[in-house]
């Protein structure tokens, strides 16, 4: 698992969406009681190892290792227990954090077909739900929670990043690319559309 972590995280840095050192990636280890194996913090995703990862518990802490997980691993961690996810992914990409900023209550989007491979038909209208960033991860899992669809898979952090999970890790890729082109074009035909995509 760990050097699968790394062989997506590498992928990530050369699509531009893990610059340096940030965003982070998980994978479930074990359900009861429940174990994540998350990147560590600090370290450039492009060059990222097998290394590179900790296993985590419930709450985000460390589990037997000196190692310093990801900041945002309580966050993985809340994700993987409340939405049941396999693995979870976080990534810097621009669309995604360009959309909550015009959307801040909630990115609607509709009558595209690329929802199919965000998991949903694509005359469904499916709304992403964008909360505000902050550094208390107990605080983003809140707002998480509190706005948590079951039947969307993802999260915007306004001016941070997005999450997404799936049963996987390549499901959840699939899905952070299906829905990364979801927001390019609704960021990118929001003046043409102003009417109807508002």
């Amino acid at each position: 698992m760990t050097a699968e972590l790394a062989r997506e995280c590498v992928r990530y840095a050369q699509m531009g969406w893990m610059r340096g050192t940030s965003g982070n990636l998980s994978v479930v280890l074990q359900r009861d009681p429940l174990r994540l194996a998350v990147t560590v913090s600090g370290v450039d995703k492009g060059e990222i190892t097998a290394e590179d990862s900790v296993v985590i518990d419930v709450d985000g802490n460390a589990v037997d290792s000196d190692k310093v997980p990801s900041a945002e691993a309580g966050l993985h961690a809340r994700i993987a227990h409340v939405a049941g996810a396999g693995a979870v992914v976080h990534v810097h990409a621009l669309a995604p954090v360009v959309a909550a900023e015009h959307w801040p209550n909630g990115v609607v989007l509709k009558d595209l077909e690329m929802l199919k491979g965000f998991g949903r038909y694509d005359h469904e209208e499916v709304v992403i739900p964008v909360v505000r960033n902050s550094q208390d991860m107990l605080e983003l899992g809140d707002a998480f929670e509190k706005g948590y669809d079951p039947g969307v898979p993802a999260l915007l952090v306004a001016r941070h990043g997005v999450y997404v999970w799936g049963d996987d890790l390549v499901q959840a890729r699939h899905r952070l690319e299906c829905l990364e082109w979801l927001l390019r074009f609704k960021v990118e035909t929001r003046d043409i559309f102003t009417g109807r995509n508002a």
